[in-house]
């Protein structure tokens, strides 16, 4: 397993590794030969970045069998999905922000988000793993309260593209085998989330070949997976922190 970051270091944005406390920096394209070059970094000489800046961060809801029957939904036929806007990429470590003139509930979303490796469109199902190029954590969060705010039209873009909203990191881990995924989500170190990936209705390999149906996925595009039970709401101060075995832990303060 191979983990992948981006960071920055004296104000320089680079890309490589990261093993134990070591980054080994490389050059050229993560996701089109990467060269290994003789840097090593001590990982508090940098600050960590998002660790890929993707042409689309694709997000999918009721894609879990626990929360649909927690709420009486029918399962869904196909994937349901929404966009974030790439300006709301946030990496760990950076605190969460209100926006402006939002005074209600902002809720986090503990997720397993895939990394696509290669270009891909009308992928089927059996082919849709060799397109994943890892797996990384999201913190999908949201204005709760802005989505049936107007009852002629549900607004998913605005509850959930805000600046600061769209959390992944710490790493991309290559090598993980989807099924024995657990994903954790913890506030003030109290655990509010704990669920397997096997749950989904629509595993990762099919969300990559329906979504590829409907529209090109390109290298570093990321599909966050939804997620399960256990969502809350934040409250200014909280440390809310996504953990998946194999990644690390994606953590941010909510500034409130």
């Amino acid at each position: 397993m191979t983990n992948w970051i981006r960071f920055s270091r004296r104000g320089t944005p680079g890309f490589g590794t990261l093993e134990h406390d070591t980054v080994s920096e490389y050059e050229g394209d993560m996701f089109d030969d990467p060269r290994l070059t003789d840097r090593r970094y001590d990982i508090n000489e940098v600050k960590l970045l998002v660790p890929v800046l993707p042409s689309k961060m694709i997000a999918m809801a009721n894609n879990f069998h626990a929360l649909i029957e927690k709420f009486g939904m029918t399962v869904p036929e196909d994937p349901l999905y929404f966009l974030k806007a790439n300006s709301s990429l946030h990496p760990t470590g950076d605190p969460i922000e209100r926006p402006a003139g939002y005074h209600g509930k902002i809720v986090f979303e503990g997720e397993l988000g895939i990394v696509i490796g290669r270009s891909c469109k009308n992928v089927p199902a059996e082919q849709a793993g060799s397109y994943i190029f890892g797996y990384t954590c999201i913190n999908d969060v949201t204005s709760i309260d802005l989505l049936n705010k107007n009852p002629s039209f549900q607004q998913w873009t605005r509850c959930k593209a805000a600046d600061t909203f769209g959390v992944l990191g710490p790493t991309i881990a290559t090598g993980l085998h989807a099924a024995d995924i657990r994903v954790k989500t913890l506030v003030d170190g109290s655990e509010r989330q704990n669920y397997l990936i096997t749950d989904m209705v629509f595993t990762p390999t099919e969300l990559v070949s329906r979504v590829s149906w409907d529209m090109t996925l390109l290298p570093g595009d990321i599909i966050a997976c939804g997620t399960s039970v256990g969502v809350g709401s934040l409250k200014p101060g909280n440390v809310v922190e996504v953990q998946i075995d194999g990644i690390g832990t994606l953590k941010n303060e909510f500034a409130g």
